[in-house]
């Protein structure tokens, strides 16, 4: 280094939330949110992903930038940012702006009061995003809300709430500014309110004339010592030693070009959005790290005659800003390269990643996924790089150009600044990409495209294409675009360009990310749709010369904007006379509502560390199915901070426990039988030492067979979980006998992840005497998490006190799931003699798990050709995983919830569970029932395309009536079902639109739109009574105030703020007079679990009880003082030796089912619902969009209208995900690569519709649960088929308008895979298809359904998958047309195939098309 840099600085200064800190040790490896939380106590900020894609430790980074003279605020990822670059910078979190103990700042208030936050645990960073744009821009518009919000994610919401409080701060928000199928939002409303003409209705659930004023003018300021630091102070260079990593900050060009020479191996940090993930996820390890974020020789912009010039280290943010503005103020032939770059820019990653990615880190470090590479290089972007050796200029083109794999710098060389050319008069330039989700999710595959035609003619001069993702790098389709110079822009060349680029960008079959055959197409979808924009700019140039433009290329699919969504919600008034004080009926904020957003809400991890408190680490198996050989764990003890290893052998109880009645076990002994099953454990001084040393924890493994990954693996090896399950009515074989029509069918419903934003978190700590132990843990289901505890460590339960003040969001996957890491976490408490704490990283929650189970049915309808279905034959087989969990309770769900709102006279249902080597799946929201009813609603479709009627006649003719029993001979009254289902037509306006769909339709080809209808029948409670139970305790004290305790726990679904309101009503006392403090197995023994949406109806029954026995104790002195206070009242009884303290209970619905018989009572009552929806795909690439979602719940008398539609429409955005967009993605050895939100996308803001309407039935009663209401949390999550039905119909369309009519198998999720695949043209034809055989997939595939398009289309075919008994020639004669492609197990008889038919004869078993 040379002496220019000796002077140095080990002392890091910086401010937060005002304070100036000082760290004279600053660590390079320590992330600005573990300096938080642990350091600074500052637990507002939360992990939810550690990779920067979740929002939930998003913080305000505020700056002083030399360059503009201005003080710069930015939301930013705290997870993603080493301390060390913050010299000079004043970091401000959710506890800095405001607080319960100060005064709440009005985003605080709003997102609270607007029911923005129900978990919670995200809400700090939605706050902070909120916050930093209003800083910015105090009165936002619409757009700026929809990207200030795009890098946040919610799972419980459903974002609606979230997106009401924002726009409280807009200057604008009368209406939506679109007009689709000839209205708007506003005219929405309208119908909406004339529908519920004379009832007494509410459409707000917020008041706004109680929200404090927004004065941007008395924010925080910049701190002035930071202010004269940044202008006065000489500028140094900083060094700061770490551990095992040295961080070097210079502050000039040249000692940057030193330290590169000095340190070539190092990397050059600026928003670590690169590096800091490889760190993370990848292992990786840099001694040095440079950062170039002070050199102002990399932080700046130059406009020239040729052009922009833009410094390196320019954040994407600064690059979008300067763009915006540009293409504003010059000549739009100029800025053909600046709209294409800010199209792209638009949807790069979410912006608290814009906010500090440079442009230079993601053109040189994501060389492969960049979606600025493919627009730079085929402009001809110059980069200008710098060296102690010299500078030189290299163009992006050519350096694509040359081949795969080439670094672009040389070891010692850094990227200085990018040259972007102007465009030229007559040039095309366009920028395409397609990703799982439309913002902040890396591209399946983009592109950058330039033309240049000869002047007057449509003779190719020059020509460009640049393809991202499809291999180790930015690929340039260099031949074809030369063989196709001098051709004319019609279409021959159009044909020949698909040939060549086909055989130039070959992509192999096992070609990492999978998708092959999709992004085959996708390279031609995508030259197809710069083919059509071309001809459309030609059409501008030379109205005359292309008049006679073919019709169907007139409908070139925009790229889908995201708009914020317009919304109304609609629920009865309270009655009149109704007490004003009783709070039952009205839509009261959530109980914690203000601490959410405020961040002083404590969750697990949020409570202080003590004293030598341990962290655990888990160790994982490696294999899916294997013998353990050894165990070495000498290196691990090696390591600094390294405390033990806790093993099998370290349990004083036992190690195997049952969830139901198969056998499970906490540690894997002797074998494996999953990746991720739990091997042994690292305990330490840190998380840090505890999670390096668990990677050097060495395992030796013999492999074991079989692996079975997959639903037709198990089939095939017959491996299953007993019992099997069979519900039956009727006689379904003579049924078949009789109908006019018969369909065979089957689809596969893929997983879910449960995607909680609070990982599974757990806190040990040793009471010091009699074994006693409190157990702090994220569950649902305390009791437990206690049982297994005590088992585990061989004591009564009594030892083991069970705590849960709240947990971060669960949806099923933290009841079992978090007892077995409390059961380690324990054992290494128990040894140590220490608390332990364990806090799952993402990655590793996601890899342990498990979620919900993937299904396949398999079908057999039999129907009259008026509609009506006869009879069914069905088989449902789910993945288990490895051990049974809750799978076999779930599967019987299923099959009682398979009819959803069907009466079907003949009806025969199987179920079994697979034994797989996947790790255990549990329960999820909606326990089987949206994986079965999926199988109903989608054969029902298919009926309706055999009958040519419409679906929702199919629906009709078939739902239930008066006086019909269900399939297990329970009783229903469907009036509300009828009463929904009527209401959703009526105020979805849905035979308007649907006309308007089919007219867009025929005006449209290659994008499609489709709507579609769906009812709900969900039934409620455990089938077991004893799990329907529940108790509570209440306390009133001295001063008149309350105490309530339950076996509830508050996951975020607001059962606190309804058991308040329970107790209020019946201890007629203000709200403000009770506290729920939290949910213990001290208080409240012997809990069920918070699941099957019960919670508040059993639990509120218990606190009832309660509270009427002591009402019923303070009775005689209300009577003999009724002129008392309550706490006269209280005192009076006080006086009299009369107990203040009382505990209720609730015995349980009166539920059974019996099996063997197949049918009993299993549920107390039905919840019934109907949702429209409305969509639009692009059929080039399969991407969609949501337009408008109509729901109509009955949920019985509303306790609390602002929870139930926010649990209504919460649950709906979690269905949407699991229908059309969530994967899980399995190696083929069984390792999930799906674990975190970069590769597993759920919703965001920009997937729900842009119109969303929920309104309650009115007038609903319910006398089997607590004041009338019914159980919400799960039933509508089922709705968001009505999404999956839009597309599928939409499909349909574009498929029928190309020829091809019939049924067609569309599996779940509906991707843009699946969607661009399904939609059969002549690219899907033109692409080549590998064989199975020919190579090792990058991905298990769950399903075969694009096998079916491995089949030449040239023909309408028609697919069948037949089992064994299936009678061939019924199937034959009543469904199958000429040219139908059988496909049917070996030995399956052929005499009765019709003459001609091709044969494809394969192992049905595994076959899912």
């Amino acid at each position: 280094m040379s002496s220019s840099t000796t002077a140095r600085s080990d002392e890091l200064i910086f401010f937060v939330n005002g304070r100036k800190i000082i760290e004279k040790n600053a660590d390079p490896e320590r992330m600005l949110l573990s300096y938080l939380r642990k350091r600074l106590h500052l637990t507002g900020t939360k992990y939810g992903c550690g990779t920067g894609g979740c929002g939930a430790c998003t913080v305000m980074i505020s700056t002083y930038e030399p360059f503009s003279k201005k003080i710069q605020h930015c939301s930013a990822n705290a997870c993603l940012i080493p301390i060390c670059c913050l010299y000079g910078a004043a970091v401000t979190t959710v506890e800095g702006i405001g607080s319960v103990k100060s005064r709440i700042h009005p985003v605080q208030e709003r997102i609270a009061k607007c029911h923005g936050s129900q978990c919670g645990f995200c809400t700090p960073g939605m706050v902070m995003s909120i916050y930093a744009l209003l800083r910015n821009h105090p009165e936002p518009t619409m757009e700026q809300i929809s990207e200030a919000l795009a890098g946040n994610l919610c799972r419980c919401t459903g974002y609606r709430p979230i997106i009401d409080a924002c726009k409280t701060f807009c200057k604008d928000l009368d209406c939506c500014k679109i007009r689709e199928n000839e209205n708007c939002c506003l005219d929405l409303k309208e119908n909406l309110l004339l529908s519920e003409k004379g009832k007494e209705i509410c459409t707000k659930l917020f008041a706004t004339d109680e929200f404090q004023p927004w004065d941007s003018t008395q924010e925080l300021i910049f701190p002035p010592k930071l202010l004269l630091m940044a202008k006065e102070q000489r500028k140094r260079t900083l060094v700061f030693y770490g551990e095992r990593t040295t961080w070097i900050s210079p502050v000039s060009l040249k000692e940057l070009l030193e330290l590169k020479a000095k340190y070539p191996k190092a990397p050059l940090v600026v928003g670590n959005t690169s590096v800091g993930p490889e760190i993370k996820c990848k292992g990786v390890f840099h001694p040095v790290i440079i950062s170039p974020i002070r050199v102002l020789e990399l932080n700046f912009l130059n406009f020239t005659s040729n052009g922009l010039t833009l410094g390196a280290a320019c954040s994407l943010s600064l690059v979008k800003d300067i763009l915006t503005s540009t293409v504003s103020e010059i000549p739009e032939e100029k800025t053909k390269v600046f709209r294409a770059l800010l199209q792209q820019l638009k949807t790069l990653g979410g912006q608290q990643i814009r906010n500090i990615a440079s442009l230079g880190g993601n053109i040189i470090k994501q060389h492969t996924t960049s979606d600025l590479n493919p627009i730079l290089a085929v402009s001809n972007s110059l980069l200008n790089l710098a060296s102690l050796g010299g500078t030189r200029q290299i163009s992006l083109n050519e350096h694509f150009s040359s081949g795969f794999g080439k670094a672009i710098l040389k070891p010692e060389e850094i990227l200085v600044s990018l040259s972007i050319p102007y465009s030229k008069t007559g040039e095309f330039v366009a920028a395409f990409r397609q990703a799982q989700r439309r913002e902040n999710a890396l591209s399946i595959v983009n592109a950058g495209m330039r033309l240049i035609l000869d002047p007057g003619t449509d003779i190719i001069m020059d020509f460009g294409i640049f393809y991202g993702n499809v291999a180790s790098t930015t690929v340039c389709a260099k031949k074809s675009c030369q063989a196709l110079i001098g051709r004319c822009w019609n279409e021959q060349m159009l044909e020949e360009a698909c040939k060549l680029l086909l055989e130039e960008v070959s992509i192999p079959g096992s070609a990492p990310g999978g998708k092959v055959e999709y992004k085959r197409t996708l390279i031609v979808s995508f030259f197809f749709k710069f083919y059509l924009e071309v001809l459309q700019g030609l059409k501008l140039m030379y109205p005359h010369r292309y008049c006679d433009t073919i019709e169907k290329r007139k409908s070139i699919p925009d790229v889908f904007h995201n708009k914020i969504p317009q919304s109304s919600q609609i629920y009865q008034a309270v009655d009149p006379e109704q007490l004003s004080q009783d709070p039952v009926g009205r839509p009261l904020m959530h109980l914690a509502g203000i601490k959410h957003a405020t961040g002083e809400a404590i969750y697990c991890d949020d409570i202080r560390a003590v004293e030598e408190e341990l962290f655990l680490a888990i160790v994982t198996s490696s294999r899916p199915h294997a013998k353990i050989i050894s165990i070495d764990l000498s290196d691990a003890l090696k390591l600094p901070g390294v405390i033990d290893v806790i093993t099998v052998q370290d349990i004083p109880g036992t190690n195997e426990f049952c969830c139901i009645n198969e056998p499970e076990s906490v540690f894997a002994n002797h074998k494996v039988i999953c990746v991720g099953q739990i091997i042994c454990a690292v305990v330490a001084d840190t998380d840090v030492h505890a999670k390096r040393a668990a990677v050097k924890v060495k395992i030796t493994y013999e492999a074991l067979e079989p692996v079975i990954l997959t639903i037709e693996e198990a089939i095939k090896n017959n491996s299953f979980y007993d019992p099997e399950r069979k519900l039956e009515q009727g006689n379904v074989d003579e049924a078949f006998e009789t109908v006019d029509q018969i369909l065979e069918g089957e689809i596969h419903i893929g997983g879910q992840e449960h995607f909680y934003m609070e990982t599974q978190s757990v806190l040990v700590v040793p009471k010091g005497e009699d074994k006693e132990m409190d157990v702090y843990v994220s569950s649902q289901h305390p009791t437990f998490t206690q049982e297994l505890v005590a088992s585990v460590l061989n004591v009564p339960s009594s030892r083991i006190m069970c705590h849960v003040k709240r947990v971060g969001g669960g949806f099923g996957g933290k009841v079992t799931k978090p007892a077995i890491l409390a059961a380690v976490t324990a054992v290494a408490a128990n040894k140590t003699g220490r608390v332990v704490r364990c806090i799952l990283d993402r990655g590793d929650d996601m890899l342990i798990t498990g979620g919900r189970h993937p299904f396949l049915g398999k079908y057999r309808v039999g129907f009259m050709n008026d509609g009506r279905i006869m009879a069914l034959d069905v088989r449902y087989y789910s993945n288990g995983g490895c051990t049974a969990d809750e799978s076999i309770v779930i599967m019987e769900t299923a099959l009682l919830r398979m009819d959803n709102a069907y009466m079907i006279p003949n009806l025969r249902c199987w179920g079994k569970v697979c034994k797989t080597n996947l790790p255990s799946n549990t329960a999820f929201r909606g326990f089987g029932f949206p994986q079965s009813a999926l199988v109903t609603e989608s054969w029902i479709t298919d009926v309706a395309i055999k009958t040519g009627l419409s679906p929702e006649k199919i629906r009709e003719i078939n739902m239930y009536k008066k006086g019909n029993q269900t399939h297990y001979k329970q009783d229903l009254d469907p009036n509300n079902l009828v009463k929904c289902w009527n209401e959703c037509m009526e105020k979805s306006s849905y035979y308007i639109r649907k006309t308007a769909v089919d007219k867009f339709n025929k005006q449209n080809y290659w994008k499609k739109k489709g709507i579609a209808i769906i009812p709900l029948k969900y039934s409620i409670g455990f089938e077991a009574m004893f799990l329907n139970q529940a108790a509570a305790l209440v306390h009133i004290y001295m001063d008149g105030s309350v105490l309530v305790t339950h076996g509830g726990v508050e996951l975020g679904q607001g059962i606190h703020t309804k058991i308040m309101q329970v107790a209020s009503r019946e201890l007629k006392i203000p709200t403000s007079f009770i506290h729920i403090c939290e949910t213990s197995t001290v208080t409240v023994p012997n809990t069920r679990p918070t699941a099957a949406s019960i919670g508040t109806d059993i639990n509120g029954m218990a606190v009832k009880n309660a509270c009427q026995t002591l009402l019923k104790r303070l009775q005689p002195i209300m009577d003999k003082n009724p002129e008392g206070t309550w706490k006269d009242w209280v005192t009076g009884a006080f006086r009299q030796s009369i107990s203040l303290s009382a505990t209720g209970f609730f015995r349980g619905y009166d539920t059974n089912m019996n099996w063997d018989k197949g049918e009993g009572r299993p549920f107390e009552y039905f919840v019934y619902g109907a949702a429209c929806s409305e969509v639009e795909i692009d059929c080039l690439t399969g991407d969609h969009k949501n337009i408008r979602t109509d729901i109509i719940m009955d949920v019985g008398c509303s306790l609390n209208p602002a929870v139930d539609i926010g649990q209504i429409e919460g649950a709906f955005v979690q269905g949407l995900g699991l229908y059309t967009m969530e994967e899980l993605k399995y190696s083929p050895e069984g390792v999930l690569y799906t674990r975190g939100p970069d590769q597993y996308k759920i919703p965001a803001v920009c997937d729900i519709p842009e119109q969303f309407s929920v309104s309650l039935l009115s007038s609903s009663q319910n006398p089997n649960a607590i004041y009338s209401s019914k159980a919400v949390g799960e039933p509508a999550l089922f709705l968001g088929c009505s999404v999956f039905f839009a597309i599928k119909d939409a499909v349909a369309a574009a498929r029928q308008e190309r020829g091809i009519t019939g049924t067609f198998t569309f599996h779940s999720p509906s991707t843009a895979e699946r969607i661009r695949m399904a939609c059969v043209d002549q690219f899907t034809k033109m692409i080549p298809w590998d064989e199975p055989e020919s190579y090792v997939p990058w991905a298990v595939p769950v399903d075969q359904s694009l096998l079916s398009q491995q089949i030449p289309q040239e023909q309408e075919r028609f697919q069948y998958a037949m089992d064994p008994q299936t009678d061939l020639k019924r199937v034959l004669s009543a469904a199958t047309p000429p040219n139908t492609l059988i496909i049917f197990p070996e030995g399956q008889e052929r005499s009765s195939l019709k003459q001609g038919a091709p044969v494809c004869q394969r192992d049905a078993s595994l076959l899912c098309f």
